[in-house]
């Protein structure tokens, strides 16, 4: 009997990426977006349902996850939406910062939480959600993007003691950087005139192209993501990409302090 995940974020990149590879490894695939009509290459996928869902929308979110369970059985949550927010915290704006928290953290929070008693109910179901190296390590100008993505980090590893009693499983896929549209459909852009060269030295360290080429493509994540679906063990992170692999790894080799310095060095001289 095939497998269901349900997806959130999934009209591009990894979220979209993951849809297909799940699809075609035989899973029936319940894709989210919030405008799924604008998809043409998902809705051609025999196995694959679109629903409309955005998840800082929390009746929505409920309805949905009622409307899916009584379908039929959901073996895994990908909670995969959510974007990046770039610039000065100074020149960001709140309605900025609620969103971007609303997102990325109440979006995952509140989207698991409507299907935990389906999982609880029938003893099994694993949540994986996207964190980001950015849940790991920091970068310059990133600070409320951080802010939800350890966030996330240090909820999913309490979650995972909980619902292991209940037979359910969390798990984290920390990608490094991914060669899709990122910079353009989902990152924000603050700006404040006292930090404008500091934000032009950093946006060029990002965009070296030696950087650039040792990024995934999000098939590679998404196979990650199949792993951490299918290996059975009680992993919590996946650390995904060879950038992200070798970033975390020297974080823990050289310490927090020396790290941090490093970042600073890097970025700014």
């Amino acid at each position: 009997m095939s497998k269901t995940i349900f997806i959130t974020g999934a009209s591009s990149g990894l979220g979209k990426a993951a849809a297909i590879l799940f699809a075609n490894k035989g899973w029936n695939v319940i894709a989210t977006m919030r405008k799924p009509e604008q998809d043409a290459e998902l809705a051609q996928l025999e196995s694959v349902q679109l629903l409309p869902l955005d998840v800082t929308n929390l009746d929505q979110i409920q309805t949905v996850a009622q409307q899916v369970i009584g379908m039929g059985d959901i073996d895994v949550v990908f909670n995969n939406a959510g974007y990046g927010l770039f610039g000065p915290l100074e020149g960001t704006t709140d309605e900025q910062i609620v969103r971007e928290i609303e997102t990325n953290l109440l979006g995952v929070i509140r989207v698991t939480q409507a299907f935990i008693p389906h999982f609880r109910e029938k003893g099994s179901g694993l949540f994986i959600t996207t964190t980001s190296i950015g849940g790991l390590v920091t970068f310059p100008f990133n600070s409320v993007y951080h802010a939800t993505k350890w966030a996330l980090e240090g909820w999913s590893e309490s979650l995972s003691y909980e619902l292991s009693t209940v037979g359910i499983g969390v798990k984290t896929v920390s990608p490094g950087g991914i060669k899709t549209d990122f910079a353009g459909r989902s990152l924000v852009v603050a700006q404040h005139e006292a930090y404008t060269d500091s934000v032009a030295n950093v946006s060029a360290v990002f965009s070296d192209p030696q950087r650039l080429e040792k990024y995934s493509t999000p098939e590679q994540i998404a196979e990650v993501v199949y792993e951490a679906a299918t290996d059975g063990k009680s992993q919590l992170r996946y650390v995904a990409g060879e950038d992200a692999q070798a970033t975390y790894a020297l974080r823990l080799q050289v310490g927090d302090e020396s790290f941090r310095q490093g970042i600073s060095q890097r970025f700014f001289q």
